[in-house]
């Protein structure tokens, strides 16, 4: 009988699926440096991170765009084809609120992001800073990602964005509430976990993780507890988001400032030397 290669990488794919679900435990929270390219993917894999994880910031900014609708989807997906191809561990796309205007383009997305070999996805419900879709629309977003990814086959895990707090939406005194319902609703509709980026309160986030019955995520930063500390609130994964690329780029506006005021190089001190950049992508 002859191999199915296309069964075989399927079956490679899934197992990384499966792993990539059982890294969600507030034992030892899951950290991810977010990422933007395939050099990135490759520096954090290196440091011991078991998973790698895009952001929708970082990779629209080096392709020339905007985050939040800037990017066309098809450029997102070949930059995600290109950070899983460049690391063995699992990989999760940011891939904001599903490039598309229906629950049916969502669908596409999906398809696409399992074809680039992923095996998560952020997807948000944040429309822009104040508004977020209507709970019901989400939903549907979230049923279709989840048909998608049952008939690839891939056990996808759908991490279910909920911005009430990234973007102060509602009272203070009903947001805890208001954050808690769409996490119902969105587990219920297929997402695997609920990530509340902008919460940093730790009676909020433990509040949070008492009721939120799917791994919660939040976003690192300085301020927080450590991601030991976050564990023992209640949190299954801690993530970046886009700050890697904000630090990164205020190097590149430090150096050129530098540069172009003094002549000097000062900045360039901490660079990773050209031949171990170099070798760990050959």
């Amino acid at each position: 009988m002859t191999a199915n290669p296309t069964a075989a990488a399927t079956a490679t794919q899934q197992d990384k699926a499966l792993l990539f679900h059982s890294l969600h435990t507030s034992a030892a929270p899951l950290a991810l440096a977010n990422i933007w390219d395939a050099a990135g993917a490759r520096l954090v894999q290196q440091a011991g991170a078991p998973a790698v994880a895009t952001t929708s910031a970082g990779v629209a900014w080096g392709l020339g765009a905007a985050d939040g609708g800037g990017l066309g989807r098809e450029d997102a997906l070949a930059l995600i084809a290109r950070v899983v191809a460049a690391v063995e561990v699992p990989v999760t796309a940011d891939i904001e609120s599903g490039f598309g205007e229906t629950p049916a383009d969502v669908a596409e997305t999906i398809s696409g992001v399992l074809a680039a070999g992923a095996v998560g996805v952020n997807l948000e419900d944040g429309l822009r800073a104040g508004e977020l879709r209507p709970v019901a629309e989400q939903v549907e977003r979230l049923a279709a990602a989840r048909a998608a990814a049952d008939a690839a086959g891939i056990s996808l895990f759908i991490n279910a964005r909920v911005d009430t707090y990234l973007w102060n939406v509602g009272e203070p005194e009903t947001r805890l509430q208001d954050t808690l319902t769409r996490a119902a609703a969105y587990l219920a509709a297929g997402a695997s976990g609920i990530f509340v980026p902008g919460v940093d309160d730790p009676l909020v986030i433990a509040a949070l993780a008492e009721v939120v019955t799917g791994p919660l995520n939040v976003t690192g930063r300085p301020g927080l507890p450590s991601v030991a500390e976050l564990g023992k609130l209640g949190v299954a994964r801690v993530s970046l988001g886009a700050a890697v690329a904000e630090a990164a780029y205020a190097v590149v506006r430090r150096v050129a400032r530098e540069l172009a005021e003094e002549g000097g190089y000062s900045a360039l001190t901490d660079a990773i030397p050209y031949p171990e950049l170099n070798g760990l992508m050959g």
